[in-house]
């Protein structure tokens, strides 16, 4: 049985991966924005998962929600699934948020960092970056800037296995209702990652999707790049992650 972190899980993937999670049999710690979102997930609740609380665009309310999960004890695992998909929360939810909790979340055994095919079409460009969420960010940088991240943590720490999952473009409320892929099978790869003894789920720094691993766009294990990514999301959050 492992303790499982999963941010955005009041509803969409986050909600159906813990719930999986919980019927495996794995202890699972919700998150919510702010306390009243909770409501939604009374039956996990009921069922003995925990919950921490922050507003992952907010950087104080990020630091102190790695805080309650710590308290919590060390998770085994963390799926950072919390997204936004347009609007001035796109990079500090989607990239500088992932960042943080990696940074500050007692190390766990298992990271998964949700990207996006989205990713592709990202530019692997810094400049002008306003990752704190001054102005409108774009989705498909935001979707490379944390597919990077987490093979970088992958080359930097060999002792955590690191994994990038595009669930596909699924009916949930960020996806719409038009959205062609099988909402079925959009948390069940993260789920697998965290909790499976399989050979492959237990190879770090792949990118994946419905199972099968993937090649990322070239940027995403550019050593020079991920290097220059980590130094940006230091000094924009005010933490550095730890090298060893």
């Amino acid at each position: 049985m492992s303790r499982i972190f999963i941010t955005g899980s009041v509803d969409g993937l986050g909600r159906a991966a813990a719930q999986t999670l919980l019927d495996e049999g794995h202890q699972v710690i919700l998150h919510a924005r702010a306390p009243g979102r909770l409501d939604a997930v009374r039956d996990l609740l009921d069922r003995g998962a925990q919950a921490a609380i922050g507003d992952l665009s907010d950087v104080q309310q990020t630091r102190q929600l790695a805080e309650q999960v710590n308290r919590l004890g060390r998770p085994d695992a963390v799926i950072h699934n919390a997204g936004m998909f347009t609007g001035p929360q796109v990079m500090p939810v989607n990239v500088i948020a992932p960042y943080l909790l990696t940074a500050l979340i007692e190390r766990p055994k298992r990271i998964v960092y949700l990207s996006s095919s989205m990713h592709f079409d990202g530019v692997a460009e810094l400049n002008g970056v306003d990752w704190l969420g001054g102005a409108a960010g774009s989705y498909s940088d935001s979707k490379l800037f944390v597919t990077t991240l987490a093979a970088a943590v992958a080359r930097l720490w060999p002792d955590v296995i690191s994994s990038a999952v595009d669930p596909g473009w699924v009916p949930t409320k960020m996806g719409g209702a038009d959205a062609p892929d099988d909402l079925a099978l959009g948390h069940v790869t993260q789920a697998w990652l965290v909790s499976s003894d399989e050979p492959q789920a237990l190879a770090s720094g792949g990118y994946w999707h419905h199972q099968q691993r993937f090649e990322p766009h070239a940027a995403v294990h550019d050593e020079a790049f991920q290097t220059a990514l980590l130094a940006q999301l230091a000094r924009a959050g005010g933490v550095t992650l730890p090298q060893i």
